[in-house]
């Protein structure tokens, strides 16, 4: 049954409103970065206390009374239904983790009611249409009413709390109302990104037991048109669980509907369901290394507190500030800051529905001048593509909004954390190069918050969050003491935002996280702690390659790579070797306007690693592309590469989350011509 949910009111009403300034209020100058202990505090005891120490001070309580720290600030930040009588009851070896035991709060309640009641006017969303200059402004008033309309829909056809709501929508005011709607109502959301295959739809439609889909007719992106409702329309054929559609117009195409068509004409009130702390909130699905999607829970209270607590320490978040995220909410880093983190302060959020290319290489920075973002967060990859490209696309544009530049995703490298930070933000705005996982809820490691006057090293995570403690493992299960060393990333106490489990299955989620290193989360990467206890993250553990008893990651490879002039991306896989045990595989992506020998510049690049790293870290082959397969986040599918090389690719696997299949084929010719183009294609160091 399709329940369709009528422009009026929402798109269509969206869509109309005239656009009108926002101006952007910045409190210290740019490039600054207030010490903690000149933070204007709200009130409340813990806010209090925070104005009175600094970072060292509250890191070390943070970690030394977890409860008085985190108890505190849960009081003091978020509005309680009923209090909770118990902090926290966490258990890591066994997955058991509990926080804030015995409260009871609404999310949406977080997010929007207490921000109508102080100032209902204050822009929530600035929806950044694919078409540059129709943005649309959405007030905390106008979010409430469309989130309590929608929230009403969805009781009266029977949506309940626990009930599980999948929202596959293009980043919309309308998908930020769908998320908060199940919120209110106590539903559990499950987004997922709008240009994944139907088969992907179902496979999480159906791990979850979806009841209904929230969904639009189209999505527009990059000047291009994508119909949903017929994947969606697909994916259903095998969900038996899913009795309603909710169906919203993005564009003028008309659809074709259900039995019934019910239009959203609901009362703009909606009671909040009062939820218990450790009530689920939504499920976000994310590779697992079998193949198959993990379903990673997050919940209530605990998650919203610390993406609250993150966005407003690491950004540096003030009143009168346009938050400038581009992520799609359809990743964690749109949940938590483009959605839950800026909404719980009271910020205002910008969505992002375009690319980073249309209609043109300044589109970025257009858009910073246009509607005067005072913080931008985005990802290497996208840094990396608009390098290629001349900085007049960047310096056209008036950047003096920005304060702060983050960086989300993957390790950055050097050279585009230089063009970001000096280019980009004219080095006078701190550049935080943030470290966290679907599965932390929030940033665990970045250069901020700090006390005044502390260094931002390039291409350094460095400092832990507050409530963050980082312990390196060694190969035999054993913490890694002292500095100047690496080993396995795992952190040793519970904090509020981390995951509580797979959905489903407990136990995969034990033994992923917990069961590797007893008593600590094991997060699948690794990391250099530097001679000053700062933090380098160094990739994931699955690409570290063993090159005759030298354990590389492949990572820092790239990033060597990556600090050629020439060379914008590059990715590196490892690959058998019968001698060896592994070698490394380098895709390289030269610029465009490159003249030469391709062959000469496979020497430079052999060249630049060896005096980077050592010999032994040379790849074994250079195989120059034109582009590498990314998803539709950015990031890079490594695992099609290592089937390129390795020549198995009769068996690809999934590709539908790749952003254009097509450059998969691109790669495989590229190799397979290696025989007739070697000197132009591809080189073999010799043995």
């Amino acid at each position: 049954m399709a329940a369709h949910i009528k422009g009026t009111g929402l798109f269509k009403t969206l869509l109309s409103r005239c656009r009108t300034p926002v101006i952007a209020q910045t409190r210290s100058g740019p490039g600054q970065h207030r010490c903690l202990s000149s933070l204007p505090p709200p009130p409340g005891t813990w806010s209090s206390q925070v104005s009175r120490l600094c970072y060292r001070d509250l890191y070390r309580l943070s970690i030394t009374d977890p409860d008085r720290f985190w108890g505190s600030a849960a009081t003091d930040r978020l509005r309680w239904v009923k209090p909770f009588h118990r902090v926290q009851d966490c258990e890591l070896s066994s997955g058991r983790i509990s926080w804030f035991l015995g409260g009871k709060l609404n999310v949406s309640v977080n997010c929007l009611d207490v921000h109508v009641e102080t100032h209902p006017d204050r822009v929530a969303l600035i929806w950044e249409r694919d078409e540059p200059g129709t943005e649309v402004k959405v007030t905390y008033r106008e979010l409430l009413e469309t989130t309590c309309r929608l929230a009403n829909t969805l009781k009266d056809h029977g949506i309940q709390k626990g009930d599980r709501v999948a929202i596959y929508m293009p980043v919309s005011p309308l998908a930020v109302a769908a998320m908060l709607a199940c919120t209110r109502i106590g539903a559990v959301h499950t987004v997922v990104f709008a240009g994944f295959s139907s088969d992907a739809l179902a496979g999480r439609i159906q791990d979850a037991h979806c009841k209904a889909v929230i969904t639009c007719n189209q999505a527009v992106r990059g000047g291009r048109v994508l119909d949903l409702k017929p994947t969606v329309d697909a994916a259903l054929t095998s969900c038996p669980t899913v009795r309603h559609v909710f169906v919203s117009q993005r564009t003028e195409k008309p659809v074709v509907m259900g039995p019934l068509d019910v239009p959203l004409e609901e009362s703009a009130v909606c009671p909040a369901e009062p939820l218990d702390s450790e009530d689920l909130l939504f499920l976000l699905y994310t590779s697992g290394s079998t193949g198959k999607p993990k379903g990673i829970v997050h919940t209530q209270a605990g998650y919203l507190l610390y993406s609250s607590l993150t966005h407003q320490f690491v950004f540096d978040h003030q009143d009168g500030d346009v938050f400038g995220c581009v992520a799609d909410v359809g990743w964690i880093t749109g949940h938590s800051y483009v959605v839950y983190g800026p909404l719980c302060n009271g910020a205002t959020t910008v969505l992002f529905e375009s690319t980073p290319v249309y209609p043109n290489p300044g589109r970025y920075w257009e858009t910073v001048q246009r509607l005067g973002i005072t913080q931008f967060y985005g990802a290497p990859t996208a840094l990396r593509l608009l390098q290629k490209y001349d900085d007049h696309w960047v310096k056209t544009y008036d950047r003096s909004t920005l304060r702060t530049l983050g960086s989300v995703g993957e390790p950055i490298n050097h050279e585009a954390w230089h063009w970001f930070h000096t280019v980009v933000g004219d080095g006078r705005c701190p550049l935080v190069d943030t470290w966290w996982q679907t599965e932390t809820g929030g940033i665990c490691i970045a250069p901020r918050p700090a006390d005044e006057g502390s260094p931002i090293l390039p291409a350094m995570a460095m400092r832990p969050f507050f409530g963050i403690q980082p312990v390196l493992m060694g190969e035999k299960g054993q913490p890694v003491p002292g500095n100047s060393v690496g080993g396995a990333l795992c952190i040793s106490q519970p904090w509020p935002g981390m995951a509580r489990s797979i959905y489903g299955d407990h136990q995969r989620f034990v033994d992923a996280y917990f069961k590797p290193f007893p008593g600590c989360y094991f997060s699948g990467d690794g990391a250099f702690r530097s001679e000053d206890g700062f933090y380098q993250i160094t990739g994931r553990m699955d690409d570290v390659i063993n090159v005759s008893g030298h354990r590389l990651g492949t990572a820092e490879i790239e990033d060597a790579l990556d600090a050629h002039p020439a060379v914008p991306e590059a990715a590196v896989v490892g690959i058998p070797h019968d001698i060896k045990g592994e070698v490394p595989f380098a895709f390289v992506v030269l610029k465009d306007d490159l003249g030469g020998d391709t062959h000469s510049m496979v020497e430079q690049l052999r060249h630049l690693v060896t005096t980077k790293i050592a010999k032994y870290a040379v790849p074994e082959h250079f195989l120059v592309v034109r582009r590498l397969p990314k998803t539709r986040s950015g990031k890079i599918m490594r695992r099609i590469l290592r089937k390129v090389a390795m020549e198995t690719t009769a068996d690809l696997g999934d590709v539908s989350t790749l952003d254009d299949p097509s450059v998969v084929m691109e790669i495989i010719e590229a190799h397979e011509s290696q025989d007739v183009l070697a000197a132009t294609f591809i080189w073999h160091k010799s043995l």
